[in-house]
């Protein structure tokens, strides 16, 4: 045998082995497929049943939900059903009461014209014998019936003045009881928190020296060093014989404290010639303005006051250097300033804008120019330009009644200027206007008839009148006495209140013999 026979022997027995595995592993591919298609007709059986049962139970459970919704809406229909049969019958009943109140009112109807009926009738009779009356009347007195009636007139206003006097008094007295406790208390409280320094100002500042030698170098050499600081202050410099002393005379506070300042600066240096005194004024004049712009930010500080303009800065610290009725301007107001808070605390208003009213009031006093406008106006219209509320203006305004208050700050900002400047020790008045003052009070009462004497007494601050007590009645005394203070708060202007005292006295004298 050959190789070539040995290998095609290899080659067919290869081929006939390869064929027989190929049928085999066919066989057993089969059988697999068989398998998997049956399991899944199987599991797609179980899936069938189980998606068909969870279909039942959605049904079943969609079911109940509609049912219950419907069970609902039922019982919801019966509730609104209930409720309306209720109304319906609520109006039944309305219904029927409406009706019997109108057949009520027909009747009361009827009853009122029958009696209106008979009212007119017996007042046609009243008037039949009231006119008998009058002229029977008028026969026995001797008196046309316009007579009787100017006579009768007369009687009643007399009768009725002295009611209203007297009801005037009885409502006084009880205004009194009820509101003045409670203002009492508020003024009361407010003057005793509020600790206030006493200083006044006079036209006139006292500058003093170690000894009589520094005068002559202040007069300089015929009098030119004097003539200088004069000039250069607008201030008059009086060197007399008061020792140790020289007198600086000024209307305005400022410059005397410019001419105080710049004196002690060139006696304690020593050099004081014209250049050195032009040069010591214009540092001082300086100085002092930044000190004045400085106490109105530390004013404006301590009382909490916010945002104000550089300008109205600057003038509430120049009221320190300005006085009214020997009054320091800037020390009153920060008193009315404390004051009209712990007011507005009180009544309930606005703090602030109390407290910045109260201390801008009398700004007007103390402008770089001085038009012919009443203090109050011009405050009010630099507050205005300086862009301060409406509140604030109306209050600075009319803090004299010079414009109509409307606002509640303006009153009491007015009132707190009335305790500050009323107050005892807080101001000087001049004696020739506190003479003539009290001579008009005392005029003023002297001119009501049945008057004998009147007095002002407490600085003016109470009147009393003394009257005969054979023309003046208790009745008439009382009505005197509103009369005469309504016109002195009319006629006079005058600082805190004047209390009226009418004094009837009944005398009976007889003599022994």
């Amino acid at each position: 045998m050959s190789v070539e026979d040995i290998l095609l022997g290899s080659l067919i027995g290869l081929i006939t082995g390869g064929a027989v595995a190929f049928v085999i592993q066919n066989i057993v591919l089969k059988k697999r497929t068989a398998k998997i298609l049956a399991d899944a007709e199987h599991d797609g059986e179980a899936l069938k049943k189980d998606k068909i049962l969870q279909a039942k139970e959605r049904f079943l459970k969609l079911k109940e939900e509609h049912e219950e919704v419907i069970k609902d809406r039922e019982r919801k229909m019966q509730s609104n059903e209930d409720r309306f049969k209720a109304k319906e019958k609520v109006v039944s009943q309305k219904t029927e009461e409406l009706a019997r109140s109108e057949k009520e009112i027909e009747k009361l109807k009827a009853e009122l014209d029958t009696k209106l009926t008979a009212v007119e009738v017996k007042n046609q009779e009243l008037e039949k014998t009231q006119q008998k009356r009058v002229a029977e009347l008028s026969r026995i007195s001797g008196m046309t019936v316009e007579e009787a009636k100017a006579h009768m007139m007369e009687a009643l206003v007399d009768e009725a003045r002295t009611a209203a006097m007297v009801h005037i008094k009885d409502i006084t007295e009880e205004a009194k009881l009820n509101a003045n406790k409670e203002a009492k208390k508020i003024v009361i409280q407010t003057i005793q928190r509020v600790a206030t320094e006493q200083a006044v100002e006079n036209a006139v500042s006292v500058f003093n020296i170690e000894s009589d030698e520094v005068k002559g170098r202040i007069i300089g050499r015929e009098g030119r060093n004097i003539r200088a600081l004069e000039a250069a202050t607008g201030v008059e410099i009086v060197v007399d014989d008061t020792p140790e002393a020289i007198i600086l005379s000024c209307f305005d506070p400022v410059r005397r404290e410019i001419a105080r300042l710049s004196l002690h600066q060139l006696v304690s240096d020593g050099r004081i010639h014209p250049a050195r005194i032009e040069e010591v004024v214009a540092k001082t004049k300086k100085s002092l303005e930044e000190e004045i712009a400085e106490t109105g930010k530390r004013t404006c500080i301590d009382l909490g006051i916010h945002g104000l303009h550089p300008e109205l800065t600057r003038m509430v610290g120049r009221m320190k250097y300005r006085s009214s009725y020997g009054q320091n301007l800037l020390q009153h107001s920060r008193e009315v300033a404390n004051m009209c808070a712990i007011m507005a605390a009180e009544l309930g208003l606005n703090v602030k804008v109390a407290k910045r009213a109260g201390l801008l009031h009398d700004i007007g006093k103390v402008p770089d120019e001085e038009p012919e406008l009443p203090h109050a106006i011009l405050g009010m219209k630099l507050a205005e330009k300086y862009g301060e509320k409406p509140d604030v203006c109306n209050a600075i305004g009319a803090h004299h009644d010079e414009v109509e208050m409307t606002t509640l700050i303006a009153p009491i900002v007015q009132v707190c200027d009335a305790v500050s400047g009323a107050r005892p020790g807080a101001r000087r008045e001049i004696v020739e206007s506190y003479i003539k003052r009290i001579k008009e009070l005392e005029s003023l009462a002297l001119s009501y008839d049945g008057v004998t004497s009147a007095y002002a007494i407490q600085a003016g601050r109470e009147l009393r009148v003394l009257v005969e007590a054979e023309k003046v009645t208790d009745l008439k005394s009382d009505e005197l006495s509103f009369t005469i203070s309504q016109r002195i708060q009319t006629e006079m202007t005058y600082p805190g209140q004047v209390k009226v005292t009418v004094i009837r006295e009944k005398r009976s004298v007889n003599y022994a013999k």
